[in-house]
């Protein structure tokens, strides 16, 4: 029988900063490897401390402790005999890097640091990192005394290197290396590394997922070989979800890969391939032959291990499954949203629902999340599963089996409708059929009186003038602002009573939901409604939420949402008999935003240049003069609304084009009245109407 090397790849959901639930999570995944048969446990970026420490890696403690952790894992009895490879910040001459290390039976083999740190999206690693600029090359490691006392070892190679094991030889990349348009495993295959490792922390978008995947694929296919990428998963304590879908690709070929959306916070995938393979693909490519022939030496530690054994079977491609958008949204920010309920001291969610798009879309997701607690424990209510642990910890009931969604939504989703004067029967109708459908707890409030006694106390200090909805747009807006704020006290009020008002300890996280697009338009009142403690479609634009809860009405047989999806999106802040439609306040559509938000970041485009642009995408829609005209409006709306995404809510970013400013989207929070470039815009469409008729719609 053909000898074959068995490896693992690992997906776990970490949390910043806890190195005693990390470092069990770890263990446990070396473990099941171990069982499985491995010969190699990889594991994802940053793993002992958590991807999303931020700025504690500026803090000593945050690397002592990541040593302390790595010398338990070095002594654990359960740790021996498997080549291990785990990630960590290491500070080398006063310089911290982001590293894996690499051990084998109580001895650390190397430390090899990141050569590519990542500073775009959501990554600001440079704040935190160095990049290992000295290719191809070593240096002698004094580790700490602690790793001293605990295993003997003084010292290790640090920086650049390959392991040449007894039977293959073994190359290392970082997350951005695989990603960089010089990835390091070119190089590295040609050195010979038939065995690539990736530890990564590559976050969710709608329609990304399989682009680390095909990443890998191509990678094995131009230059042949093993590629064992790992990822985090879920949220650590910050607006991104980490992506999961670790994997294992052998010459272009999937032989496994992991869940993209999961509640499991150990995933360990293990494949046993024939490296004969590796080596017949690549000498039957020539022009690698040829590269390969005069590439440089590469450094290589020599480590006396092998990953062969005649103990396996041997394992084959598989098909790859991802998730459709509409899936992602049921369950991406589902997830998100559990994982910051189980790790915050929060009984559930509160939600004031409106009975529109954006409000109903949220509570789906919340009903979408109860699915995915239910159907992962009642299958494992005898296996002492963490996800129970944790659900009977937030429900404060040691004895909860859970039986349905249904059931748990009642348990974990406060609904309220916040009625006034000028909210109409038909959304009303909507929110308590919609409640009804997913069995959330639902209640209604009349926020009119509160209003009605700001408006009364307002005029005495103003000698007697009262604002009015018909009298000037300062006046229309404050009444309707004074609303919007008005429901988001209550809801915060709210959400501290409803467990106190049926006998119970705790509180309720406050849920928001503002959509992508209100937020890059700024329609949205600071402070209102849309301020909470989460938002989970705070990243998702409103034609992907349609698109949603359609999906959902079928997946969760929710006939009440063909309603909500019908009826024009409105905020019912004016009297009704103005029929006040989101989109006319806007003074654009939701499909324009859509397009002005993807110009904007990540098409990098201002005023000028997306006139430019849409003069092209919009050819047959609109003439020049209207182009320039709704990109003017879109500029001007969003200059003077810009303060506002300080205080926009923490949300699950989903989405290529968020304007969320803690981390995305960088931009100052006033602007001036982008004279200089309106008036290149007015030369440019003069320009077009004067030379370029074919840009006239018929």
């Amino acid at each position: 029988m053909t000898e074959l090397a068995t490896v693992s790849a690992t997906c776990l959901n970490q949390f910043a900063m806890d190195f005693e639930g990390n470092y069990h999570r770890i263990l446990s995944s070396i473990e099941k490897a171990k069982l499985q048969g491995s010969k190699f446990r990889c594991g994802p970026e940053l793993e002992i401390t958590g991807y999303s420490c931020q700025d504690h890696f500026h803090e000593s403690d945050t690397i002592l402790h990541s040593w302390e952790v790595l010398a338990q894992l070095l002594i654990h009895v359960n740790c021996q005999d498997i080549l291990i490879d785990v990630g960590m910040p290491v500070m080398f001459n006063d310089v911290t890097y982001n590293c894996r290390v690499i051990f084998l039976n109580r001895e650390i083999v190397l430390i090899r640091p990141k050569l590519i740190v990542c500073d775009d999206g959501n990554y600001r690693e440079t704040r935190w990192f160095t990049a290992w600029t000295r290719r191809r090359q070593l240096e002698e490691f004094i580790l700490p005394q602690l790793i001293v006392t605990a295993t003997g070892q003084k010292s290790v190679p640090f920086g650049d290197a390959l392991l040449q094991l007894d039977d293959t030889r073994i190359g290392f990349e970082i997350c951005e290396e695989l990603w960089s348009p010089q990835s390091t495993h070119i190089e590295q295959s040609f050195a010979g590394a038939e065995i690539i490792v990736n530890g990564s922390g590559s976050y969710a978008e709608l329609r990304k997922a399989a682009h680390a995947l095909t990443l890998c694929k191509r990678a094995t296919s131009k230059s042949g070989g093993l590629y064992i990428f790992n990822n985090l998963r879920g949220c650590d304590g910050e607006r991104i979800y980490l992506n999961g879908s670790s994997c294992i690709v052998l010459n272009g070929n999937t032989l496994r890969l992991g869940q993209q959306y999961s509640l499991l916070d150990v995933e360990v995938l293990t494949a046993s391939i024939d490296l004969t393979e590796i080596r017949n693909y690549r000498n039957s490519i020539r022009s690698r032959t040829l590269l390969a022939a005069a590439a440089s030496p590469y450094p290589t530690l020599r480590v006396n291990w092998s990953l062969s054994s005649k103990a396996r079977k041997m394992t084959f491609p598989v098909a790859e499954i991802f998730c459709q958008p509409e899936e992602e949204i049921a369950r991406g920010p589902a997830l998100w949203l559990w994982d910051y309920l189980r790790r915050s001291s929060a009984s559930g969610f509160f939600l004031p629902l409106s009975g529109g798009v954006d409000s109903s879309s949220v509570a789906i997701i919340v009903y979408s999340m109860c699915h995915l607690v239910v159907e992962h424990t009642v299958s494992r209510l005898h296996m002492n599963d963490e996800v129970l642990i944790d659900l009977r910890k937030i429900l404060k009931n040691q004895d909860y089996v859970p039986t349905n969604a249904s059931d748990l939504c009642h348990q974990l989703l406060t609904t309220c409708y916040m009625g006034s004067e000028n909210s109409s029967e038909e959304t009303r109708k909507r929110a308590n059929d919609l409640a009804a459908g997913i069995n959330s707890n639902h209640l209604t409030v009349d926020i009119t009186s509160v209003v009605s006694a700001l408006i009364t106390e307002t005029k005495s200090v103003f000698g007697g003038k009262t604002p009015d909805f018909s009298g000037t747009r300062t006046e229309n807006l404050a009444l309707q602002n004074v609303q919007a704020r008005s429901r988001m006290i209550f809801a915060y009020f709210m959400a501290q009573l409803c467990p106190w008002s049926t006998g119970k300890n705790g509180f309720l996280l406050v849920l928001g939901t503002s959509n992508v697009d209100e937020a890059i338009r700024g329609y949205f009142t600071k402070y209102d409604c849309s301020s909470a403690d989460l938002n989970p479609i705070g990243g998702i634009s409103k034609t992907d939420l349609r698109n949603f809860i359609l999906y959902a009405a079928k997946k969760f047989k929710l006939s009440e949402v063909k309603e909500i999806v019908d009826a024009p999106p409105t905020a019912e802040l004016t009297p009704l008999h103005t029929n006040q439609t989101d989109e006319e306040d806007m003074g654009m559509t939701y499909s324009e935003l859509s397009d002005f938000g993807k110009l904007r970041h990540p098409g990098c485009c201002g005023p000028f240049s997306m006139v430019a642009r849409l003069l092209h995408l919009w050819k047959d829609k609109f003439p020049p003069t209207e182009i320039s005209r709704k990109v003017k409006h879109f500029y001007v709306s969003y200059a003077s609304n810009r303060h506002k995404m300080t205080t926009l809510t923490p949300s699950c970013h989903m989405e290529s084009y968020s304007p969320d400013d803690h981390r995305f989207d960088h931009r100052p929070i006033f602007y001036p009245d982008f004279t200089w470039q309106f008036r290149k815009i007015d030369e440019m469409i003069q320009e077009v109407d004067e030379s370029l008729p074919d840009f006239e719609v018929d």
